[in-house]
């Protein structure tokens, strides 16, 4: 049954450290996003064309997939705090390394590094907000992640904006003697080190404590948050986890049936699906894109930025209904929201014509595309962009937690990394029309998906979700 929010539940402070956490996603989202201008300049630092910029751009990705599947992992053994502190010692890293490297293999581990913390944040952040917020506002606060990814990328596209304004150029020499597309790193730093200081007065998960047979500690953690309500709530957690051992990975395999169970395959499908709609190539080629339509890098960046407030606007709705109207019917309604509106740009590119530079001329199709693509970003950021990760911080029980997040969470950035090294190729190869036209067929798919095999979480306590 739904817990209710007593009058003495300690609700500020759990939203305060929601907000610390959720950082790691603010990191997550400018760690993606600020990629998007430095193209030019990694293109021409590094003397890079069409595939070496693809895995320029794509390594992070690599990093975000090893991070993911370990840092899952990782947090059964020593918690979801510890990892979010090695996180967010890697996003300085990263921040202060890519914009100092001077080759591309360089580059590369640093940003390997820096996806290695993007990961770890990734799955970290909505499990342990999920374990700490109570059922009645569980989705509202897992939501903070989206919320906070999608102002990590528009303060990055921003930054970006403003950087290659100020500077004439992404690849032009700015402040210090430095090219422009390296402050554009550097400028993470800031948001990096206030995660890091944050980190330092959050508390520890509970029910991590609890599988580590801790109890005295979450008993002095459950009374910061809930008070008078922590000792039934340490009791129900200790009766969840009794008959159960430390988490391993076999947890994900049913014993009696020997095969993997359904709800492992349920969150790789939404791990999947989530990226295979294509939307990390609006975020990560964003300029790219708009440039290769017509428009010039400055206001392909304005676009971008664009694109980030009207995201965040979705995500302020998403809060509003994801406790009210439940996951699936979201997720339901961006899958529709997301095929029209990618097939309408689909549409545009198809009847465009190609201008003396090779760029596509859309012509009197120019306003379709861009109402299309933004409403399509509108679309992901309402449904699929949170309640994806909302459904895997809860959806999965305490004792395969940690395991299910962890698979899911490679399966997602796996993906993510085929679909964004891919990009520049298919646009060289069967154009915008191609690509588009896939991803809006796999949209099409996840209607299927999210009818047939996803189940509603909605007010359910973690104790009593099934495995």
């Amino acid at each position: 049954m739904q817990p209710l929010i007593e009058a003495d539940d300690n609700i500020g402070f759990i939203i305060l450290i929601s907000i610390i956490a959720a950082l790691g996603g603010f990191l997550f989202g400018f760690d993606s996003g600020v990629i998007n201008g430095t193209i030019d300049g990694l293109q021409q630092a590094f003397d890079s064309q069409s595939v070496g910029t693809g895995f320029n751009v794509a390594s992070m990705l690599l990093g975000c997939a090893v991070g993911a599947f370990t840092a899952g992992r990782l947090a059964d053994r020593f918690g979801r705090r510890k990892m979010l502190i090695l996180a967010a010692i890697l996003f300085i890293v990263s921040a202060w390394g890519s914009g100092i490297s001077g080759g591309s293999l360089e580059f590369v581990i640093y940003r390997i590094l820096g996806g290695f913390a993007v990961g770890a944040a990734s799955v970290m952040t909505p499990a342990y907000i999920s374990e700490i917020a109570p059922a009645a506002i569980r989705g509202k606060l897992s939501t903070l992640q989206q919320v906070a990814i999608i102002s990590g990328l528009f303060v990055a596209f921003v930054s970006n904006y403003l950087i290659a304004d100020v500077a004439g150029g992404s690849v032009r020499e700015w402040y210090l003697g430095f090219e422009a597309w390296r402050w554009m790193f550097w400028v993470e730093l800031i948001p990096a080190t206030l995660f890091l200081l944050g980190l330092l007065f959050i508390p520890e998960s509970p029910r991590f404590l609890v599988l580590r047979g801790e109890d005295t500690l979450a008993m002095a953690v459950l009374k910061k948050l809930y008070k008078h309500r922590a000792q039934p709530l340490l009791e129900s957690i200790r009766q969840s986890v009794s008959q159960q051992r430390t988490p391993a990975l076999s947890d994900l395999v049913d014993p009696v049936k020997q095969r993997i169970r359904p709800i492992v395959w349920v969150g790789i499908g939404l791990a999947t699906f989530q990226q295979l709609v294509g939307i990390n190539v609006v975020f990560y080629y964003g300029a790219v894109l708009w440039q290769a339509v017509g428009f010039s890098e400055s206001d392909a960046l304005l676009i971008n930025v664009i694109s980030g407030a009207v995201s965040i606007g979705a995500c302020i709705a998403t809060i509003l209904l994801v406790d009210k109207i439940g996951r699936k019917p979201i997720l339901f309604i961006g899958s529709l929201g997301m095929t029209v509106t990618l097939a309408l740009m689909v549409f545009a590119f198809a009847n465009a014509e190609t201008g003396a530079n090779g760029n596509l001329d859309l012509g009197n199709y120019g306003t379709l595309a861009l109402v299309a693509a933004n409403a399509y970003v509108v679309m992901f950021n309402f449904s699929w962009g949170p309640v994806m990760w909302v459904l895997l911080g809860e959806m999965f029980p305490n004792q395969l937690r940690g395991s299910g997040l962890a698979v899911a969470g490679l399966a997602q950035w796996f993906t993510n990394f085929l679909i964004t090294m891919s990009f520049p190729l298919m646009l060289g190869s069967i154009g915008l029309i191609g690509a588009y036209g896939f991803y809006a067929i796999c949209a099409a798919i996840s209607i299927i998906f999210v009818g047939r095999y996803v189940f509603e979480t909605r007010g359910t306590a973690l104790e009593d979700m099934q495995g």
